[in-house]
Parts: C-alpha cells; structure tokens; sequence
C-alpha cells in the first residue's frame, strides 16, 4: 500500500542474531494492493492480481527486461464498484499449471506461456467469493491416484459490499463448492454449511480435515463493514459422506472479523489472532474493539491420548524427490492399523484476507511395508517415499507429521523438501 506497493521483503535465517529483513524498494513490476502469491516448482514466486492490476508477474525476474503478462481474466472477472476478484485463490495443480478461482469463476492456467487452458463452469448461485466479499478456498490434500479437487467456502451474495457501504448488511453466504478439476467434464458440487460466514479462514488440519475459523455472518470484509461474528469454528471432513462432513466446534468469545487470521502450529493445535475492523486501531466505543490477543484453537485429536510421537528422522530431515527414507513412531498398538497409518506433509501458509497462500497437504507413498517391534506401546516402522515432484511439492519447508486410528496426529517435525 502506497510507499509499499511495489517493495519486495526478504529475510535470510542465520546462527545468531545478525540477520533481519532486507526491503527491495522496487522489487515489483506492478503495484501491488491485495494480490496473491505462490512459490513454483522452480523456486520463484508468481504474484497475481491486485488492485487494478489484471496481470501477473514473477520474483525474482529472470532478467530486468522481464515485465509483466496479461491476464484478462482478471478483468473480466471484476464487478463495477465492489471489484469481488481481489486476493485471488491461487493454487498449484499437479501439472505444473496453476489453477486461479476469482470472484465465482475459474480458469486452469498455463502461466509460463500466459495461455488459459480450461474454463471451469461458474460456482452455482453467482455468489462473488473472493475480496472483498472474501469467503475462502483450499487445495484438498493430495494423495497418489486422487483426483485434485478444490473447496470453496462462505462469501458474501452479490451486491453486498455496495449494500454495507450504505448500512445494509446482506446475510453472508452458506454454500460451499467442492470440484475436481482435473476431471474430463468437471462440475461443481454443492454442500451448506451449519452457518453463513464471510471472512472465514480455511485451514489444513495434519489429518486432512479443513478448518473454518473467524469470520462474520453478515456484510463483506472492509472497513466497519462486517457484523454477526461467527464464534464457532467448523471442521469439514472431505472423506465423509454427503450431509455429515460438517462438525461445529466450541465457540471461542472473541470476535475475529476482519484482518484476522489463523495458522497450523507444530503440535497440531491451530493459531488465531488479529481483528480490526476500522481504520485506527479503536479499543472502545466502537462494537468490534481492535484486538491484540492471541489464542490458540485445539481440534478434538489434542486431546486424545493415543497421540503417536516421531521416533526418527530428527528436525530437520532434508527429504528428497522420490527418495524413500524409513519414519519411526511409537503408538499404542491398539489403536495402530497398517491401513490408518499416513504419513502427510504440510506447507505453512501465509494467511491474510481470508485466504492461506501456500497452503498444500501431501500424503507420503508408501514405499514398502510397515514393521513393529515391541508390545503396548511399540515402535513402528513405515517406509515411504519423498514427493515425486515440484509441481506436487515445491522445495522449501514443510512439518510432517504420522496420522493413526483414522485420524490423529502425532507433533510434527520440520523437513526440507528438496532436489
């Protein structure tokens, strides 16, 4: 924003306390304001979008002749007055291509030769999805075999940002859309969720269930423009049936509206701060006080004790493409059966405005056969495989963590994928 809008952060970890973050002044081609990035299997970042920006660009540039390309799509997808296209979801597919979703549509682009190479049908319903009716999207886990699918949910209807603006707070949306989208003929799934909610966060849990957290039940993202907070947290379960996937959880007390957020933590718990819904930070007099705290919110497998525990390798392993590699845990072995034991992979995110950039779960092949030694508690030993590639797991940091008993993770450890 302003001064900022083209700047470029970098911080570079070191052994002691001499490293801090370096500012690249005009490190963008483009204004930058609420757009989007992601890391590509070959290191750079792609950032997409922003206001007034129907474009996308790459960092670092591979020559300083590089500028940035067009993508109509942006344009085509931005509403008069409320925009609805900003922050666009923006995942990575399997083949290498990107897969864009902005206000209630989607394309799969080839972004290396700027070329749209499929155009999903609309979302059902015409409700816009993203900022500022900001509801919010995550890339299903991937699993060997599995089609790739993508889950959007909550938003505001259209014409709800203009409405707030004028004092009328349209109830927010309660749909979500689930799709394939490496399917042939692919098609949106349906489902409602127990509440409306608009700036909501999706978070991948370690067992593959989807957390929605924070959030409002009527108005859009803006400026003194939400109301009804959300309290309480669902957890989406994308294996079960149709009509029982969502699970409303323990409301917290303080309402997080906009500018709030969450973060996967090591140990399985979920992190969550922020709201501030007015453009000072205001602790009184208004009905959504600017808050500092922050809270952590526990999913019902914290609390079970047959919690398994990575015996080897050790924070942190540095894991290599297709290269199999023995995980060691120990669990009680009556909650232990070969078929429920995973081994997943999480890539942090950075999480603003409703949507986790980065985010991405992988579930390990398995490369052999599971061991056990011991009885009661026993040690078990479950051969896998690192990713098999970039465009499923681009190198840099992940936790990972032993998922049994068809749901319950152990503390993850830190690993660096790599070539």
């Amino acid at each position: 924003y302003n001064s900022g809008d083209h700047a470029v952060r970098t911080y570079v970890p070191c052994t002691d306390e001499s490293c801090d973050w370096k500012e690249i002044g005009q490190g963008l081609i483009q204004r930058r304001w609420y757009a989007t990035n992601h890391i590509l299997p070959d290191g750079r970042q792609i950032i997409v979008g922003g206001r007034r920006q129907f474009n996308y660009e790459f960092y670092p540039r591979k020559s300083p002749a590089e500028r940035s390309f067009r993508l109509p799509f942006l344009s085509q997808t931005n509403d008069a007055g409320a925009e609805n296209n900003l922050y666009p979801f923006v995942f990575l597919n399997t083949d290498g291509n990107l897969i864009v979703l902005a206000n209630d549509r989607a394309i799969l682009l080839d972004y290396r030769n700027g070329v749209v190479l499929k155009t999903y049908p609309p979302i059902p319903g015409g409700d816009p999805r993203n900022y500022p009716s900001s509801g919010s999207a995550v890339l299903l886990p991937l699993r060997n075999g599995a089609s790739e699918e993508v889950l959007v949910c909550g938003g505001a209807p259209k014409g709800a940002y203009v409405s707030a603006t004028g004092g009328n707070f349209s109830k927010a949306v309660d749909t979500c859309g689930r799709i394939r989208i490496n399917d042939p003929d692919p098609n949106w799934a349906m489902e409602s969720m127990p509440t409306p909610r608009v700036m909501g966060d999706m978070i991948l849990l370690p067992n593959g269930d989807v957390l929605i957290i924070n959030g409002a039940g009527s108005g859009t993202a803006g400026w003194e423009l939400g109301r009804d907070p959300i309290l309480s947290p669902i957890i989406y379960h994308p294996d079960a049936n149709t009509g029982s996937r969502f699970e409303i959880q323990n409301p917290t007390s303080i309402p997080r509206m906009y500018h709030s957020s969450a973060l996967l933590l090591r140990d399985g718990r979920v992190l969550v701060g922020g709201s501030n819904p007015h453009a000072h930070y205001n602790f009184t007099g208004v009905s959504f006080p600017t808050e500092l705290s922050l809270e952590s919110f526990s999913p019902p497998y914290m609390s079970s004790a047959d919690r398994p525990t990575i015996v080897s390798p050790r924070s942190v392993y540095t894991m290599r493409y297709r290269e199999p590699f023995l995980v060691k845990f120990s669990a009680a072995a009556s909650v232990v059966a070969r078929d429920t034991i995973a081994v997943a992979i999480v890539r942090p995110s950075f999480t603003t405005h409703s949507f986790a950039m980065n985010q991405r779960l992988i579930v390990l092949d398995a490369a052999g056969n599971s061991t056990t030694t011991g009885t009661g508690v026993s040690t078990y030993r479950i051969p896998v495989a690192g990713p098999i590639s970039g465009n499923v797991a681009p190198a840099g940091y992940y936790m990972m963590f032993v998922v049994v008993g068809g749901g319950v993770p152990s503390e993850g450890i830190w690993v660096r994928v790599t070539e």
